[in-house]
């Protein structure tokens, strides 16, 4: 490696701190010694590094007291935030794959259904009418709280679920991912330590990275995260808040049991933590398992949802569930960021499709033919030595483990040259500890992909895969 190259390393490390604000304006930079100490350089690398630096403007040096962070804005590049990994495990990468490909190239792990198995007609026939409605509906901003029925309407089905919720304590907002959004600004601030499940949703570790935030994470099991291990972490890592699936965990598919969910309040209670139970799933389970927030009765636990896996992901509509004065606070700061809630003309949409009298049987109809795709798709993928972790009691999703320790983000990075979308496992884990595993959705599952797979598990050599 030529001095240029080692200098420049130097320049980028830098440049990677200031552009995710590790080092702010103003800040000191590490001493010369310290920093050839820290990337095994020598010290006149990185005064030449420094001096790189100084010369673009981007830090300044003071006589005496060492280089220090230009007060110029820099701009902030999420990608920067968190470990620098490969594309394949990084979780915005997958997540742009994923929304951002064209409609040939097939997505076997996408966290989608596809649309002909989505209620078109009935979402046609809400369209319709809602274009015969009042014309504020089609041209006005959306009320601060959000559609006033479509939150009565969650608020019974939410009692449905044995979570007796006031209307008042609902907020609707622009999507789920925009609810957790909603919440993190609430809740934290740059710096603070937010607990997440290893593995969980991707795109948790992508907002939080957004944030600013510090990520620690625990096991989660086939009944839920890991007790001891959750118990350690609270007490080394003091994190403000647990960010976690209820009902059908992403990406693994299993059920928090009755137990570990009581332990859970037990533990946020002794140790102050605030808790985030992300609930989009919870409509796939043929019976009712345990919510955190019944139990909290919303005190120290929000429920966030949406509609985007059952109904549509085109109509952008989440909501959040807490206690009347955390929604107070998030409607503020709803308004400040988006000037007032959803739409209100796919509000409107929404609450017509799913108050029709099809919503039902759409939802038992497709319960049913998940149940039936699951049980193919583990029978397919089990001939090709692929074993699923846990057997999920709903949803779309599976989350294997590739035979001979096979690394799933090759298989993926390949697979990506003949049009698929796979998600290996480490993309869902804080702790990289996943790399053979891979999260498949069944409905998107198609023999093609499984072909993909047969190949690579012809071989143990993960390097010479397919």
């Amino acid at each position: 490696m030529t001095k240029a190259t080692r200098r420049n390393l130097v320049v980028e490390h830098i440049n990677r701190r200031i552009r995710s604000r590790t080092l702010g304006p103003g800040d000191k930079l590490p001493s010369v010694r310290g920093l050839a100490s820290t990337l095994n350089m020598s010290p006149s690398t990185v005064v030449e590094a420094y001096d790189v630096l100084a010369a673009e403007g981007a830090i300044w040096a003071r006589r005496s007291s060492g280089f220090f962070v230009a007060d110029k804005a820099q701009p902030f590049a999420v990608s920067q935030t968190g470990p620098q990994l490969d594309r394949e495990v990084d979780s915005l990468w997958v997540a742009r794959q994923s929304i951002d490909t064209e409609n040939e190239l097939t997505k076997p792990g996408c966290g989608w259904l596809p649309s002909d198995w989505m209620p078109v007609d009935a979402l046609r026939r809400a369209m319709r009418q809602v274009a015969r409605a009042n014309n504020n509906v089609l041209t006005d901003y959306g009320s601060a709280q959000g559609h006033r029925n479509l939150r009565h309407l969650i608020a019974r089905k939410l009692h449905d679920q044995s979570n007796d919720v006031d209307p008042d304590c609902i907020l609707l907002t622009n999507s789920g991912s925009q609810a957790l959004d909603l919440v993190c600004r609430f809740l934290l601030s740059p710096g603070d330590t937010v607990l997440v499940d290893d593995p969980c949703y991707f795109n948790f570790h992508a907002l939080l990275r957004a944030h600013q935030i510090k990520i620690v994470s625990v096991p989660y099991t086939p009944k839920g995260p890991d007790l001891a291990a959750l118990e350690d972490t609270l007490k080394d890592k003091r994190p403000r808040l647990y960010l976690t699936n209820s009902a059908l965990h992403n990406p693994t598919g299993a059920t928090l049991s009755a137990a570990t969910a009581h332990r859970v309040m037990s533990l946020a209670e002794t140790h102050d933590l605030i808790i985030v139970e992300d609930s989009i799933f919870s409509e796939f389970e043929p019976a009712l398992s345990p919510r955190l927030a019944a139990l909290d009765g919303h005190n120290r636990v929000l429920t966030i949802g949406s509609y985007s896996k059952t109904l549509s992901a085109s109509l952008r509509c989440g909501h959040i569930v807490a206690r009347r004065d955390w929604i107070e606070a998030l409607t503020d700061l709803q308004v400040a960021t988006n000037f007032g809630g959803p739409s209100p003309m796919v509000s409107e949409v929404l609450h017509t499709a799913l108050t029709d009298g099809s919503y039902r049987k759409h939802m038992e109809a497709l319960i049913t033919r998940l149940d039936q795709r699951r049980a193919q798709m583990t029978n397919e993928l089990g001939a090709l030595g692929l074993k699923p972790w846990v057997k999920p009691r709903g949803g779309f999703y599976l989350w294997c483990e590739l035979p001979n320790q096979i690394d799933a983000a090759t298989v993926a990075r390949v697979s990506l040259t003949k049009g698929a979308v796979f998600a290996p496992g480490n993309v869902f884990s804080a702790s990289q500890s996943k790399s053979s595993f891979m999260r498949f959705n069944v409905s998107q599952l198609e023999p093609e992909h499984l072909k993909i797979l047969g190949e690579a598990t012809k071989t143990r050599d993960s390097a010479n895969v397919i």
